[in-house]
């Protein structure tokens, strides 16, 4: 069973929802606009903590709704709620026409239809393993991590899991729908040694099943490596300050990219003229060698999206190319407004949200350099493996990251890990610095969540191994 046959049943054989009937409102509610649809979701989502050796909650949601939404020029109406009535619908009707009342426009044409390929399971992980399967899961880890080193004085253990499926309607008959399954693991510990306490953490996931944690070659590699992280940062001396070299792991510190660059890259900001990166098409815009993509097409990647929120398949977009802005990520209505084609990256949290330029997966793609040979070439810097928390201003580009494993480089080699690192610039100028790319380019391990306007989803983020000249490192160790 198709996506567009799962949801039919979700929404109208399982409801008093007429399908013809809903057509009728929704077409009558948008005529005269400019563009709009109806979107229908059902979510169901599983979460499971246990910590400090037993279980600390478990929870269990289900929310299923609408939300409809008219556009005039730069305005719109919206109109959302968690009955899936008929009558609930023509409320939203009534609310939504109001923006379109006098108003003449050209409705937009729908997205481009065709066989956009599943980009994962449609099953439902929350029903595919057993609840108590679940619980031995978490009880094996938190084993596992305590025998593996007796410097564990705290492990934290969570399992979380989602199914959700939409449909989108159009005021012209078009349809389309997608399932998306997601699921997350996390672990965390935290370990002593002479009086001194660390903590390190791993996770993974993403548009998968959740049995294949179930085997224990895979949930010890997150347990083993959130131990390694720990011992590392146990043996951490004070991060020095200043400005220096600059190199950035391979895979989740792409997170920075993600934060200094990629939101700067959406269209709305840019419609707006509030990004550093507003007007700046085909202008170089970062360093030669730089080329950066959001991509939702990659099969069980956690930001992979089959279609986007407003019903346009997801898109392998290139963004820069070779330092050359190409383009920005786009919804429909910014797209419109700026005379261009949409890319499949409107997206919203839920039927409770307008949708909005969001990014998918979004990463920089190989170089020609090894990590070796980038890590040789510094005589004196900070080599960043990881990253926790961050901050971007998106008019100025300023961003502070903070790295949650970072070592000492000294002569080429990789030195004492230090602890309180942060790293202080601008995204656009940051991306100027780059003077070496590696050829390890790697993705996160799917456990990426973005926020804009108050919403947040899903996504991925990736990079090689990168070199970056005269970053500014804030740290406790000043004499350095």
């Amino acid at each position: 069973m198709d996506a567009l046959d799962t949801t039919n049943d979700l929404f109208f054989t399982r409801t008093d929802l007429d399908e013809d009937a809903v057509q009728t409102v929704v077409s009558d509610a948008l005529a005269g606009s400019d563009d709009g649809e109806l979107y229908l979701e059902e979510r169901y989502s599983e979460m499971l903590v246990f910590d400090d050796g037993r279980m600390k909650s478990s929870s269990f949601d289900s929310t299923s709704g609408f939300g409809l939404r008219a556009i005039a020029g730069e305005a719109h109406g919206y109109a959302h709620s968690g009955e899936l009535t008929l009558d609930a619908l023509k409320r939203a009707a009534a609310t939504v026409s109001s923006v379109t009342s006098g108003y003449d426009g050209t409705m937009a044409l729908p997205p481009q239809a065709g066989g956009n390929r599943a980009l994962y399971t449609a099953d439902n992980p929350l029903e595919a393993t057993a609840f108590g399967d679940k619980v031995t899961l978490l009880q094996d880890i938190d084993a596992y991590a305590r025998a593996a080193d007796p410097m564990v004085r705290q492990v934290s253990v969570s399992v979380g899991s989602s199914w959700q499926a939409i449909r989108v309607m159009r005021a012209d008959g078009y349809q389309t729908a997608d399932i998306r399954p997601l699921v997350r693991l996390n672990v965390s510990v935290v370990l002593e040694k002479d009086g001194r306490m660390e903590s390190g953490s791993s996770g993974a996931g993403g548009r998968v099943m959740l049995d294949q944690w179930l085997d224990p070659d895979v949930w010890r590699k997150e347990v083993d490596e959130a131990l390694r992280v720990a011992r590392v940062n146990l043996e951490s001396i004070p991060a020095p300050a200043g400005e220096m070299e600059v190199v950035l792991g391979a895979g989740w510190p792409g997170v920075m990219l993600h934060e200094a660059v990629g939101h700067g890259l959406e269209g709305d900001f840019n419609r707006k003229g509030t990004s550093l990166f507003s007007g700046r098409v085909g202008e170089q815009v970062a360093a030669k060698g730089v080329t950066v993509v959001d991509d939702g097409t990659m099969d069980d990647r956690r930001g992979s999206i089959t279609i986007d929120d407003e019903g346009t398949p997801s898109a392998r977009n290139v963004l820069i190319e070779d330092g050359i802005l190409k383009g920005y990520m786009q919804d429909r209505q910014n797209a419109r407004l700026m005379g261009v084609a949409p890319t499949g990256n409107g997206r919203r949290e839920s039927f409770a949200h307008t949708p909005m330029p969001r990014m998918t997966n979004t990463f920089m793609t190989n170089g020609e350099h090894s990590r070796e040979e980038i890590l040789s070439s510094v005589k004196k810097g900070l080599y960043a493996v990881n990253f926790g928390g961050g901050q971007v201003d998106i008019t100025s580009g300023k961003f502070v990251f903070s790295a949650s494993e970072a070592y000492m480089i000294e002569d080429g080699k990789i030195g004492a890990p230090v602890k309180g690192a942060t790293l202080i610039g601008n995204g656009p100028d940051a991306m100027g610095k780059i003077t070496m790319v590696g050829d390890d380019l790697a993705l996160d391990n799917g456990i990426g969540t973005c926020g804009k306007a108050g919403q947040g989803v899903p996504v991925g983020v990736g990079q090689p191994t990168l070199k970056m000249g005269g970053i500014t490192i804030g740290g406790t160790d000043t004499a350095s």
